[in-house]
This record gives structure tokens, C-alpha cells and sequence, in this order.
């Protein structure tokens, strides 16, 4: 064999080794919640389907510090498009007001793929109250000052910023009483120890399916599939709406074109029927856009939140 087949033959091998092992990279989205919770819920069904495209995805849960350990996992990640954030309102602004220092710079670590769900902030209460909905809750609260405990997941939490913007807006207020998340709050409030509480359907679903509680104001432009009796806000008078949201996030640096794969799959994922009954059944609202779409969202929502945050005077936390 002369040496230039046998080069030529060695180029042809290392790119038949070469090849296989691209294709299998594996593109991790990082979920800064514990497996098994709503959101890592929807992003594995997600990756279900983004894996039917090819992408090879696979989900990676880091809960703790109230996403901080998986903001700060991707933002010092290889920014090349395989390691992506599943962010939020609490990575991309709240986290800047709850604690003292981050270890990631929130606006300028990251750069934005695309929204992936969302879910209105809703009230639920107990079917034993004097009131049913949103509208007789306000009456009944001004008629009668201090009467009503409200329960949140926690006070720096959207299901807790949105009441509290509400009353201010409204005029009238509750005595709140934080949780440590939503579980524990949803068991008080079934055991008569709260009268409503500010949560998502997600974990409410099953109780008020079993009429153990009441959903007595959605805070969304439309109405819930799941609870398809239950009034908006806006519907009893209340120009009020509040999303808890989930969006895909890198590393800033990352190339453009990667973007753009990663914003062009997902968002045909999400469009499916099929895809939108599932993450329905489980409470998320499917909701993709563009990568700029995204960013100015981000922006309205941290004008719109962190002011409220900030009047509540909270500790600054250490992580």
C-alpha cells in the first residue's frame, strides 16, 4: 500500500470514529428542582420528544438555594449549546433582591433560547367559606378586616407577590402565613389552619378534582382546561394577571446557530396537539417565541416583580 492511500485511508478512519461520537453528544437541560415536581414533569416530556428529533437530551435535576447551584452549574458550562438552564423568574431577577451575593451575574451570564410553559397564579380556598369566588373574597375581606389567612409557598414566591399586589391594588389585606413550598401549605389549608392560598394548579388539581377546595380566581387572560368552571380575575372585574413561567437559557457566548437549533426544535415541539394535551394534564401551558421575545418578557417581568419584592423588606439570604 503506498502512503498516500494509507494516510488517506487513516483520515477516513479517524472520521468514521469521529462522526458517531458528534452525533451522540448529549445535550443536558439542567432543572434546579427535584425530580418529580411539575416542571421536571414537563421536561421530560420535553426531552421525550426533543430525543425524537435526535438531539440525544436527557434531563439533569439540581435542586437547592433556590436555583442558584443549577443557575451557576450552566453559567460556568462549555457555552456550546448542550448544557441548558430551565429558568425563571427566581434565577433571572428574584434571586438578585433574596440574597446578599450570586454566584452568576443574572443578566449577563446567560443568553436566552426560548419560553417553554407557563402557569397562571391562582387563589384556592376552602368550600366552606363565605365566598366563593375572587370578587365576594374582596367584599368580605374589606366587611371584615383581619379575618383572612392566606397561605404562600413563600414569601419571595409569584403565588405570593401577585396577592400582594392585589390587596395593595384593591385596597383591603390578609394576614399571611409562608410555607416552607406548596405541599405543606395545601395540607394546612385542607386542615382548616388557613382559609386560601396562593398556588399553581399543579398541586391543587387533585384537591379541587375531589371537591376539597375551590379555585376562586385564575390570573390569566383565559380560563384554566383543567378547571374549566373556575373564573379569571379578570372576569369578576380584576385587571389582574400573574405566570409562573419556565424558559431555556445557556451560557452567554454561546453561538448563534446553536441557539437557533435548540429555539427551532423546541418550539416545534411545544406546537404539537398531542404535546399540549400532556403538558396540560399536568398543569403547564405550553409557550415558546423567539430568543428576543424572551428577553424583553424577562425584562417586563423583573420591572413588574422586584419592585413588589422589595417592599417586603426581606433578610438578604447567604447561599
Amino acid at each position: 500500500m503506498s502512503y498516500r492511500k494509507l494516510v488517506i485511508g487513516l483520515a477516513l478512519g479517524a472520521c468514521a470514529l469521529v462522526a458517531p461520537a458528534f452525533a451522540q453528544q448529549v445535550t443536558r437541560i439542567v432543572v434546579p428542582f427535584a425530580a418529580g415536581g411539575g416542571t421536571d414533569q414537563y421536561c421530560r416530556i420535553l426531552a421525550q420528544e426533543l430525543n425524537k428529533q435526535g438531539l440525544n437530551v436527557i434531563i439533569e435535576n439540581k435542586p437547592g438555594a433556590s436555583g442558584i447551584l443549577a443557575a451557576d452549574y450552566v453559567a460556568r458550562a462549555k457555552p456550546d449549546g448542550q448544557t441548558v438552564l430551565v429558568s425563571s423568574l427566581g434565577t433571572l431577577a428574584n434571586n438578585s433582591v433574596l440574597y446578599d451575593k450570586l454566584p452568576y451575574d443574572p443578566a449577563k451570564d446567560f443568553a436566552a433560547v426560548t419560553q417553554i410553559a407557563y402557569q397562571p397564579a391562582i387563589v384556592v380556598g376552602r368550600t366552606d367559606l363565605p365566598y366563593k369566588n375572587i370578587k365576594e373574597m374582596v367584599a368580605y375581606a374589606k366587611q371584615n378586616p383581619g379575618k383572612i389567612n392566606r397561605g404562600s409557598p413563600g414569601a419571595a414566591i409569584l403565588t405570593n407577590l401577585a396577592p400582594i399586589a392585589f390587596e395593595k391594588e384593591q385596597g383591603f389585606s390578609t394576614l399571611h402565613i409562608p410555607f416552607n413550598g406548596d405541599a405543606p401549605a395545601l395540607q394546612a389549608l385542607l386542615g382548616n389552619q388557613i382559609d386560601i392560598h396562593g398556588t399553581s394548579i399543579t398541586g391543587s388539581l387533585p384537591y379541587v378534582k375531589a371537591g376539597k377546595l375551590r379555585v376562586l380566581g385564575v390570573m390569566d387572560s383565559k380560563r384554566l382546561p383543567q378547571v374549566p368552571e373556575a373564573p379569571t380575575f379578570k372576569e369578576q372585574g380584576f385587571d389582574m394577571e400573574a405566570t409562573l413561567w419556565y424558559s431555556l437559557s445557556v451560557p452567554a457566548g454561546t453561538p448563534r446557530p446553536a441557539i437557533e437549533r435548540l429555539n427551532k426544535a423546541v418550539n416545534q415541539v411545544i406546537a404539537d396537539p398531542d404535546f399540549v394535551a400532556r403538558a396540560r394534564a399536568i398543569g403547564m401551558e405550553p409557550r415558546g417565541g423567539t430568543p428576543e421575545e424572551l428577553d424583553k418578557f424577562i425584562k417586563a417581568e423583573a420591572d413588574r416583580w422586584l419592585p413588589v419584592l422589595r417592599g417586603l423588606n426581606l433578610p438578604k439570604q447567604s447561599h
